[in-house]
């Protein structure tokens, strides 16, 4: 029975995930503060909405010809992204506002919305890390997403007069698995 129970309690702890030391979860959470500030950028953050109308501009105004995000994240039925949204930026002569583009122009699914804006950091943290909202990811997957996904890498060449994530790509992935590495710790507020 002792070693039954002495099994379970060495499995049970091992689900838990890394344990961090005091000063590796002192740099995650300063890592995730880099983190923080890419996703709540308007190059990530216009598409991460709560609601089913995505942003456009720094400004965050509303996408104009009523897009909508519809059943899949890829548009309303007739007037999917793609309509406007190539596979890449369109050239400078097209003019400062014409639609950018990357590989699989959507917004999340309606069933896992990453809405971050205005998320304070510890829930946008929480968030992240929560399979169910982040369509099942783990943290291996997760970084692969921010580390590849070409919409992703748009945020750094956006096009015309948008403004690039002001956070080097390269030092976003440290800093998001130096955080990830740690097991994600969250800020405290």
């Amino acid at each position: 029975m002792r070693i039954v129970l002495l099994g379970g309690l060495i499995l049970a702890l091992a689900a838990c995930g890394p344990r961090p030391s005091p000063e590796q979860r002192a740099q995650a959470v300063a890592a995730f503060a880099t983190v923080q500030q890419v996703f709540q950028h308007p190059r990530c953050q216009n598409c991460h909405i709560p609601g089913d109308q995505p942003l456009q501009f720094d400004s965050g105004l509303p996408h104009a010809m009523g897009v909508v995000r519809g059943p899949d994240g890829k548009g309303a039925a007739g007037l999917p992204c793609s309509t406007c949204h190539g596979e890449k930026n369109l050239p400078a002569s097209y003019g400062p506002h014409a639609p950018p583009g990357a590989p699989h122009w959507q917004l999340p699914p309606p069933d896992h919305k990453m809405a971050w804006i205005g998320l304070p950091p510890k829930q946008l943290c929480e968030m992240i890390q929560d399979k169910k909202s982040n369509g099942g990811r783990d943290f291996a997957a997760l970084l692969k997403h921010v580390s590849e996904d070409k919409l992703v890498l748009w945020g750094w060449e956006p096009g015309g007069e948008r403004k690039p994530v002001p956070v080097a790509h390269a030092e976003f992935v440290a800093a998001f698995k130096t955080w990830a590495d740690a097991g994600g710790p969250c800020p405290d507020a």
